[in-house]
């Protein structure tokens, strides 16, 4: 499952590498396996499978046989003094469930099996879409930090120039001071961007099992888009989500309940075999004896009456379940399919407009035809634009693992050509 989720964010799988810390390069494929080998949740998931296979095996024992041992006409008095006349009885008794009340309990055992199983799987999408989403978030602040640095090296670029200019009187010293400030407030907001950074890193590495990031940058790209299929085949497939799934058991489950509910009050048979002793006549026997309940105060009416709610109950939550998931992957629908819209727009006359506008600006700084202001509003309009476009992308491919996680299927794009 780890491959499959993986193959959807495939653009984001690259090689490995040294970061400056010398720590290895996190790619997603091995954050996703290693958040699956260390998650406290897959771990509790998978003992709640160890729960119900021993639940499923203690309800197919057998009913424990008794024995038990009886003195009559002892220490009494005259010739019933001490033991001499002592009838004693030593007799092994079973009880024998009628009806097919043992074949209930183990069915509801083995249901109960594969609630837990379907469930596990659940548990196990549910981190591997968290783990996607959170290295996403790490790849997404790791970019905005390069394009602010681009920004910053390209306002310093600017120095030199403008020194020159106010040395031959063509600007003011002020200007110099305009562009520091400029500056400042870049890297302002770069330093804004490392503590989110160091957020998600933080999030990434608990989803791995440690406390705190050990690895260097993550690799990966979020360039590479596709077209999402309808929603409609998305709802589609959360029909196979374990999530619903797990519903089927737990039918099975609760009929299983409410059939043993049912069996309950018919009552079960216990036979028992002994052998007599008479002290006084030295003589032995065997002694047998039946033994049936009568129902008549207690016939489990509450109990079938509970089972039969929570068997009525099972339809109403499966529903409840599937609409909270169509909702969260509706909201994961809209968000990429806004996403694309934004791309679009940005790719298409943003982002080149902008690029085309600053070298312009640049330039005709250089020969004294615009002011720095225009120069340095030029600047931070490309970069907000791709700032825009990382966002975007992010939440793309954010809302592809949402939905993964929700359908259980890689989430299939018709893959468009690269920009």
């Amino acid at each position: 499952m780890a491959a499959r989720l993986a193959c959807a964010v495939a653009c984001l799988i690259a090689g490995s590498a040294i970061a400056p810390s010398h720590a290895q390069t996190l790619t997603m494929r091995s954050a996703l396996s290693r958040a699956l080998a260390a998650s406290p949740r897959l771990t509790a998931a998978e003992r709640d499978v160890g729960i119900a296979t021993g639940q499923r095996i203690q309800a197919g024992a057998l009913l424990n046989p008794e024995l038990s041992y009886e003195q009559d006409d002892s220490f009494g008095s005259g010739k019933y003094r001490g033991t001499r006349s002592a009838e004693t009885t030593l007799q092994i008794s079973q009880a024998f469930e009628l009806f097919g009340k043992r074949d209930a309990r183990i069915a509801a055992g083995a249901a109960g099996i594969e609630v837990a199983a379907i469930q596990r799987k659940a548990v196990r999408l549910e981190v591997l879409s968290e783990t996607a989403i959170a290295f996403l978030s790490v790849l997404g602040a790791q970019r905005r930090i390069q394009i602010l640095d681009e920004q910053i090296a390209a306002i310093d670029r600017l120095t030199p120039l403008l020194r020159r200019r106010v040395e031959a009187g063509a600007s003011s010293p002020a200007e110099t001071g305009r562009a520091e400030v400029a500056s400042a407030l870049v890297k302002a907001d770069r330093e804004r961007f490392k503590a989110t950074l160091a957020s998600a890193r933080r999030e990434l590495a608990v989803l791995m099992g440690d406390p705190a990031a050990k690895f260097g940058e993550v690799s990966g790209r979020l360039d590479t888009m596709g077209k999402p299929p309808t929603f409609q085949s998305v709802v589609a497939a959360i029909d196979a989500n374990p999530q619903l799934v797990r519903w089927t058991a737990v039918f099975a489950q609760r009929n299983a309940e409410l059939l043993l509910a049912r069996l309950k009050p018919y009552p079960d048979v216990r036979i028992a075999a002994g052998w007599r002793h008479f002290n006084e006549t030295n003589d032995d026997a065997v002694r047998l004896s039946l033994s049936v309940p009568i129902p008549v105060f207690d016939q489990n009416q509450g109990n079938i009456l509970s089972a039969q709610e929570s068997l009525a109950k099972t339809k109403a939550e499966r529903e409840a379940n599937r609409n909270t998931l169509i909702v969260i992957a509706g909201r994961a629908y809209d968000s990429l399919q806004g996403s694309l819209r934004e791309l679009a727009v940005l790719r298409e006359t943003a982002i080149p407009k902008a690029v085309e506008a600053s070298e312009a600006i640049s330039q005709g700084y250089g020969q004294g035809r615009f002011t720095l202001l225009e120069v340095l509003d030029a600047q931070a309009s490309v970069t907000q634009a791709r700032l825009r476009e990382q966002e975007a992308l992010q939440n793309f491919h954010a809302g592809v693992a949402t939905i993964e996680g929700l359908v259980g299927n890689p989430f299939t794009l018709a893959r468009e050509s690269a920009r």
